[in-house]
């Protein structure tokens, strides 16, 4: 099955229908706006070649080549996949945007723009893990 990013808003349920197919956790994240605990994350230290999508409602959010380690004890990746996420600006300083997925508009993270990352944008899109789900490049799947 391809991944595709379906029309934006496309995947609509109530939140009875959300806590049935996630977890408490992902729940608390991706619908109630929550954040996984610092350094804790299951992909804060995983650099395996893949795609990295919305645990959600499957939609492929990054690929492994851009992420990288900024530290900040979160996945971080420097750019996502063109239109599967949306960025609202939050704060009065325009430098941090909330993210959230452009399909069923699941809580990801943050961008936090002009850090000063060598990465080829110069943000830092600091994800929750929970909100993920991996996909190996060599899996079969």
């Amino acid at each position: 099955m391809a991944a595709e990013v379906p029309t934006t808003g496309s995947v609509q349920k109530q939140d009875e229908e959300w806590r049935a197919v996630l977890s408490p956790e992902q729940f608390r994240v991706l619908r109630l706006r929550g954040t996984d605990k610092r350094g804790k994350g299951e992909f804060v230290k995983k650099f395996d070649e893949g795609t990295y999508s919305c645990a959600g409602c499957g939609t492929a959010l990054y690929k492994s080549t851009t992420k990288f380690d900024s530290g900040c004890g979160w996945p971080a990746f420097f750019d996502a996949i063109p239109g599967a996420i949306k960025q609202t600006p939050e704060g009065l300083n325009g430098r941090r945007m909330e993210i959230t997925c452009a399909v069923c508009d699941g809580h990801l993270g943050h961008v936090f723009k002009g850090e000063g990352y060598d990465t080829p944008t110069n943000e830092r899109h600091c994800v929750n893990s929970v909100s993920l789900k991996f996909a190996s490049a060599d899996s079969s799947q």
